[in-house]
């Protein structure tokens, strides 16, 4: 339970355990979160000798409801299953299972892999044979963990394109979808291959291929202990995550510049001569990485000046993009697990470009799958709102925009020396932003009545208006909408009226002086038509003062660099916004924090 309640982040629509024991399988589930499950094993307590599973589900197949939890069992309670992803074929096999007598109690995709799994042991050796015969007949993604009557101290899983990881302890082992479930107990992880099938024993791990050959594992050590994910005295775990945001850039930035001065990326598996034969670049993204993405264009452009564009993963594959071996594709994603993401990627290297990965999670798909990593070092994030994982991703593709500018020759030493000398003094200024956002806070509790809240931006400051937008969007609820201010006219000031919140991130005056005053135009613009407007604006620009109803004022960066310090106050207004509507800002409805499934 303690390991479920760790792994929550990634679904809570409904939880379950199966645990055997005297000859017999016994099963809790529960909808909703973790804890009504909990309170259920207080008042009819489930024990066993024998091995157990749990999940925590986000639905796909079925209500979020008791049937439909995780575990599933097989007609006669001899097999009980657990399941992350899809199976995409299971109507023909629900079907084909139906024929043969099985009853389905659920709804789920899920119950076809139990019933064909107590189907397949009847006709193979051990319960691990069984689940190489299963996989090889399903479709789609999936891990599968399964426990059986027949040999209660196994446990079998199997992993297809869906995140698997073994703990490895002394006399015990562990599997999870996450580090962070066995965090507390081991330090020491395998991780699990694409189509390969793990038996677990308290004191043995055994890892084959769907055809039941021994392969090599790459085993690793978790450098991060359990007190990383507990909330260390906050409410809430965003709250911790959004203050843990200095150490976290600081541990992104760190070891990056070598002794005689160069920048050098550990990660990197793309060689100088690959990377100077680059003549495009994609940065392929979802969500929150998709708007780091965006601020990376404006960087890479500038500093590498070859060409880049930004694409939705969601959307990558299905429009025949142009690829060849002079492309070199950037993948960004959290977890290294988003399925369009890892979809995106493998697309990529069909068509023989180069991947290049920025990523938060050790072992994970992508980076396994990619030609190059480089790791962000935010630690674990375990509220589904991305917040550190955002600033350590932009943090990231700073280095990778830096580091092919110097490879590519296209800036001295000293040039770069000077961008990284200006970014390793970004956790001091994120500290600075986060001592100053009670107003914020204030702010905040203030609009929670709001209907929307509008977003304007311009150069980079676009992008940080469209994270703030969803972030409002993700945990309070509610409307919001980002705009590039220079397209105001061309529409959207149509839905400016009376008291409407609009929050401005404005450009430096140093930096963007035309676009400065361009922007500072736009705030004029709503202001007059009665807009009450929330200004971002960097410490002395005075200027905007007079059009600001709210002014929100974070210190003075280089311009490229400004989105690691404007993007706090919307985040820190985000969460308080939902905080003051009575939100669960680590859990906010109807999302995980992984979208495993495309």
């Amino acid at each position: 339970m303690d390991g479920l309640a760790r792994l929550e982040y990634r679904g809570y629509d409904s939880a379950g355990v199966a645990v055997l024991g005297d000859g017999a399988l016994r099963t809790e589930k529960r909808a909703g979160k973790l804890a009504n499950l909990r309170q259920a094993l207080e008042e009819q307590p489930i024990s066993g000798d024998g091995a157990g599973i749990g999940h925590t589900r986000w639905a796909t197949h079925g209500a979020p409801n008791d049937v439909n939890a995780h575990p599933h069992v097989d007609n006669d309670n001899r097999v009980a299953v657990v399941h992350n992803g899809i199976i995409e074929n299971f109507a023909a096999l629900r079907l084909e299972l139906e024929e043969q007598g099985c009853k389905f109690a659920s709804e789920t995709d899920t119950e076809v892999a139990a019933h064909l799994l107590r189907t397949e042991l009847a006709r193979h050796d051990g319960l691990a044979s069984a689940m190489r015969a299963v996989c090889r007949r399903l479709e789609g993604a999936f891990t599968l963990v399964a426990t059986s009557v027949d040999d209660p101290g196994l446990v079998v899983a199997a992993r297809r394109n869906s995140p698997l990881v073994v703990g490895r302890g002394e006399g015990e082992n562990f599997l999870a979808s996450d580090v962070a479930a066995f965090i507390a107990h081991t330090r020491e992880a395998v991780e699990l291959g694409q189509d390969q099938v793990v038996e677990l024993r308290a004191d043995s791990v055994t890892v084959t291929d769907y055809d039941g050959d021994p392969v090599d594992v790459r085993e690793y050590h978790v450098d991060w202990d359990a007190s990383a994910a507990e909330k260390g005295g906050y409410d809430y775990f965003m709250l911790k995550e959004i203050v843990e945001q200095p150490r976290a850039v600081a541990d992104t930035l760190l070891g990056r510049v070598s002794v005689d001065g160069q920048l050098t990326l550990d990660e990197m598996r793309l060689s100088p001569e690959e990377l100077r034969s680059v003549e495009k670049i994609v940065i392929i993204a979802c969500g929150t990485s998709y708007h780091a993405g965006l601020i990376a264009k404006y960087a890479i452009e500038h500093w590498c000046r070859i060409p880049c564009e930004v694409e939705v993963a969601s959307e990558f594959r299905y429009r025949d993009p142009i690829l060849d071996q002079q492309t070199l594709v950037i993948a960004i994603s959290q977890s290294g697990e988003s399925m369009d993401t890892l979809m995106a990627v493998r697309y990529a290297r069909e068509q023989r470009a180069r991947v290049l990965a920025i990523c938060n999670v050790n072992g994970s798909t992508i980076p396994r799958e990619s030609d190059g990593v480089l790791y962000t070092h935010a630690g674990p994030e375990v509220g589904v709102a991305a917040t550190k994982t955002f600033l350590t991703q932009l943090a990231a593709c700073y280095l990778v925009g830096l580091y092919l500018a110097q490879v590519r020759g296209q800036k001295f030493g000293d040039e770069i020396n000077a961008v990284i000398a200006q970014l390793a003094t970004m956790p001091d200024q994120v500290e600075r932003v986060l001592d100053t956002v009670e107003p914020v806070r204030e702010l905040a509790r203030s609009l929670a009545d709001a209907d929307t809240v509008l977003f304007l931006g311009r150069h980079v400051g676009y992008p940080v208006a469209m994270e703030g937008a969803l972030k409002l969007k993700e945990l309070a609820y509610m409307h919001a909408e980002a705009f590039a201010a220079g397209e105001l006219k061309h529409g959207p000031i149509a839905l400016i009226e009376d008291g409407l919140p609009v929050v401005v991130v404005v450009p430096s005056p140093r930096g963007r002086s035309v676009l400065h005053d361009k922007i500072v135009s736009n705030i004029q613009e709503v202001r007059a038509r009665g807009a009450r407007t929330i200004v971002i604006a960097e410490e002395g620009d005075e200027s905007v003062r007079p059009y600001a109803d709210v002014l929100i004022q974070i210190p003075a960066v280089p311009t490229l660099l400004q989105p690691i310090v404007s993007t706090i106050p919307t985040q820190v207004f985000a969460c308080e916004l939902a905080l003051a509507k009575g939100n669960d800002v680590d859990q906010p409805r109807n999302l995980a924090k992984s979208v495993t499934v495309e």
